[in-house]
C-alpha cells in the first residue's frame, strides 16, 4: 500500500506571514469587535473590525496620514502616531456606539511598550473599553516624545541639525514634540468624528 507524502502546504495567507489562524481563530470566537493595529514601513492604521458571514466587516478606521491632515508634522509611524491614530480611531469607533473591542495584533511579536501597545494606550485613553495588563504599555513621556526632546536639547545646533533633518524640514523642532503632541491630541478632540 503506497502512502503519499505527509506534508501538507500551510494555507497561503499563513506562508505570506499575513496570518496567524490559531490565534485569529481564538479573536473570532470571542464575539466581540477587534481593534486591529498594523504598522508599515511608512504609517499606522488602526481599525474596528467585526466577523460578517462573508468575511471581516471594518467598522470604523483611522489612518497616521488622517493625522497629517490634522497639522502632525512628526513622524507617520513612530509610537506617537501609533497612539494618535488609534485614539482617532477609538472616538469614531464611540461616535458610532462601538464601546469596547479586543486588541488584534496579528502576527507582531508582543513587546512591551511597543508601537503596538502605544495605540492600545490611546484607544484606552479614547474611552474605548480594551481588556489589557497595564505593564504592557509604554510610558507617557515616551508617547509624547520627550525622550526626543531631552535629546535634542543635549545637542549642539549642529548635530541638531544633521539628526533631526526631516522634522526641521517639515517645520518641527524636535524640542518642541511634546507640545506639537498635546496640539494635535486636543484637535482629535474638538474634531466632529
Amino acid at each position: 500500500m503506497a502512502h503519499g507524502s505527509r506534508y501538507k502546504v500551510a494555507f497561503r495567507r499563513r506562508r505570506e506571514g499575513k496570518t496567524d489562524y490559531a490565534a485569529r481563530l481564538r479573536l473570532v470566537d470571542i464575539d466581540k469587535s477587534r481593534m486591529v493595529v498594523r504598522i508599515s514601513n511608512n504609517h499606522v492604521i488602526a481599525q474596528i473590525i467585526n466577523v460578517g458571514k462573508n468575511g471581516d466587516e471594518t467598522l470604523v478606521s483611522a489612518h497616521s496620514k488622517e493625522l497629517q491632515k490634522m497639522g502632525w508634522l512628526a513622524g507617520t509611524k513612530n509610537t506617537g502616531a501609533a497612539y494618535l491614530t488609534a485614539y482617532l480611531c477609538a472616538k469614531k469607533a464611540l461616535s458610532k456606539g462601538i464601546d469596547e473591542a479586543v486588541l488584534d495584533i496579528g502576527l507582531k511579536t508582543s513587546i512591551k511598550g511597543s508601537k503596538v501597545y502605544a495605540a492600545l494606550k490611546g484607544a484606552s485613553d479614547a474611552g474605548l473599553y480594551i481588556p489589557h495588563g497595564e505593564s504592557v504599555l509604554p510610558d507617557e513621556s515616551r508617547i509624547t516624545g520627550e525622550h526626543i526632546a531631552e535629546y535634542a536639547k543635549s545637542l549642539d545646533d549642529a548635530e541638531l541639525k544633521k539628526k533631526f533633518s526631516q522634522y526641521f524640514e517639515r517645520g518641527l523642532s524636535p524640542v518642541d514634540l511634546p507640545d506639537h503632541f498635546e496640539e494635535i491630541k486636543n484637535k482629535i478632540d474638538e474634531a466632529e468624528v
